[in-house]
Parts: C-alpha cells; sequence; structure tokens
C-alpha cells in the first residue's frame, strides 16, 4: 500500500474520521506537510482549518533525525533517547534551537499573516500531519494544543510506526491512523509524490 500523494492520503484519513463530522472539531495543519492531507480532512467534515507552527531540532551532524522538536508559544520537546545516543550536547542543543526559533518566527509570519489563529478552547481538535517518523513535532504540537486549552485532542496522520502511535496515545485523546507499519523507514516511503511543498503552495491551500 502507498498513497499516490498528500491530497489522497487527505481524502482516505477523513473517511477515518467521519465519527467526529458532528463534534464540531478544527482541524490544525502541521506545516507544511501536513497541510494538504489536512485541507482534504477539514473539507471532508466541512470544519476550518487552521495551522500550528512546529519546527523539528535536528541532530547537527544527522539533520533528518529529530532529537527534539519545538512550536508556538515557547513549547519545546526533547527527546532523551536520541540525545543519549548521539552525544549532542546542551550548546548545541541551544544553537539548533535558536536557528529553528528564527525560521518558526519567519514561517508564522508567512503562512498565518494577519489571519487570527482559530480558539482552540473547549474544541475537539484534530492534529493533521502527512505522517509520523519519531513523533517528536507531532507531541509538541499536542501539548501546545492542550495548552490553548482544547477539550479533546485527535492525532490524524496517513501513516506510523506501531510504536509511534502507543508513545503519542499518552499525549492524546485519540490517535487515528489507517495505515502502521514498522516496515517504513520514513514517511515519504509511504507516498509516490512526496514533493517538498512551497511556501506559496502551502499558502494557497490554507486560504481554501
Amino acid at each position: 500500500m502507498r498513497y499516490a500523494d498528500r491530497p489522497e492520503a487527505g481524502r482516505r484519513l477523513a473517511r477515518a474520521l467521519a465519527h467526529l463530522r458532528d463534534t464540531d472539531p478544527v482541524i490544525v495543519a502541521l506545516p507544511r506537510g501536513g497541510i494538504p492531507v489536512a485541507r482534504e480532512v477539514a473539507d471532508a467534515l466541512d470544519a476550518p482549518l487552521d495551522v500550528l507552527i512546529v519546527r523539528k531540532l535536528g541532530v547537527p551532524w544527522h539533520p533528518e533525525v529529530a532529537m527534539g522538536a519545538i512550536a508556538e508559544d515557547g513549547f519545546r520537546v526533547l527527546n532523551d533517547d536520541v540525545l543519549r545516543s548521539t552525544g549532542v550536547r546542551a550548546g548545541s542543543v541551544a544553537r539548533v534551537e535558536a536557528a529553528e526559533r528564527a525560521e518558526l518566527a519567519r514561517r508564522i509570519a508567512l503562512l498565518r499573516g494577519d489571519r487570527q489563529r482559530i480558539p482552540l478552547t473547549g474544541r475537539t481538535t484534530v492534529i493533521v500531519d502527512d505522517g509520523v517518523a519519531t513523533g517528536a513535532t507531532a507531541e509538541v504540537a499536542c501539548r501546545a494544543a492542550r495548552a490553548a486549552g482544547a477539550a479533546r485532542i485527535v492525532l490524524a496522520v496517513p501513516v506510523a510506526s506501531p510504536g509511534s502511535v502507543r508513545r503519542l496515545s499518552r499525549v492524546t485523546d485519540e490517535v487515528v491512523c489507517p495505515w502502521t507499519s514498522d516496515a517504513l523507514d520514513s514517511v515519504g516511503a509511504a507516498y509516490r509524490d512526496f514533493h517538498q511543498l512551497g511556501d506559496d503552495e502551502s499558502a494557497r491551500l490554507l486560504d481554501g
């Protein structure tokens, strides 16, 4: 099984989320890869779409490996297992975080612009990404949404490892994932088209 692209994955994911239609959910995309998936979910559930800007903290000499993640409003999650196994020092973590905080601010200005954030207080909040690898960005997003007052947090992704689903179940009320596999070595392997989204494409999808 592979998804043709992110929109197809979003349509499949939306079918698995049909039980939330009557809960007045807010769909929250994790940029940039989660935006086209979330657009399909929001359209199918007739729900508003917003973004929660998150950034992975990559190991300095192996940036695709997440040693943690940051989100808006100062949230940070560190992966202690990765830090122990790689030996990354606190000073290196701080330098990576400073750079990613700057990029976080740039993305907030670009993707949200003058649009007000949709309040999550008391709402069912469906956090959508295009897949989960280590789960660091998904975890920090869920924690940030909880702190913003979400009454119920649902993490919805087209693909993840069973271990990631178990870990993320601890910080969510529900995880919806149509395809779990230990055999995938990356999220991109679940897609035939996994192109890097540009900022313009992301902003256009958010505008509907």
